[in-house]
């Protein structure tokens, strides 16, 4: 599978519009599109991920799944289809959240997209982020990503 970025290009700095509100951003999600799926396709996946957060288990900044497999390319900031869900990041609000790392070096952000076999992953309403991420890997056919960063000024 292939996964690309008109707005955040593989290996780019992330422009502030797309980083969250308390880093000045616009909170906006990048475009995205996406090609090469198997045979067996039945939904998509999206996240976002900074293995770089001092958390220890890094930040999650977008999780999305059931997205359609007619659907293989997102706007900037566009709606995810009526079928898809969009889960808690480690903000804690559902949807894209952009990235706002503390100051100092730049952090790593991974967008990936999934191949699912299943066009519904049934997540149930409540269940952790951890349970969400859980069942999504439990249920890849393949997968593509890139690495950009962001870092703060300070």
């Amino acid at each position: 599978m292939e996964l690309s970025s008109d707005a955040i290009p593989a290996g780019s700095t992330i422009e502030p519009a797309y980083a969250e509100p308390s880093c000045g951003g616009q909170n906006i999600s990048p475009d995205l599109r996406w090609s090469g799926a198997p045979e067996g396709t039945a939904s998509y996946a999206l996240t976002c991920y900074d293995p770089d957060a001092p958390t220890g288990s890094g930040w999650w900044h977008w999780i999305a799944f059931d997205i359609p497999t007619d659907v293989t390319a997102l706007d900037a900031g566009a709606p995810l289809p009526a079928a898809a869900r969009e889960w808690r990041n480690d903000y804690g609000y559902d949807g894209y959240g952009g990235p706002c790392p503390p100051p100092g070096p730049a952090h790593r952000y991974v967008f990936t997209v999934y191949a699912l076999d299943v066009a519904e992953l049934g997540v149930p309403e409540g269940a952790t982020s951890a349970v969400c991420r859980f069942n999504l890997l439990a249920h890849v056919l393949a997968s593509a990503s890139f690495t950009a960063t962001f870092a703060v000024a300070g």
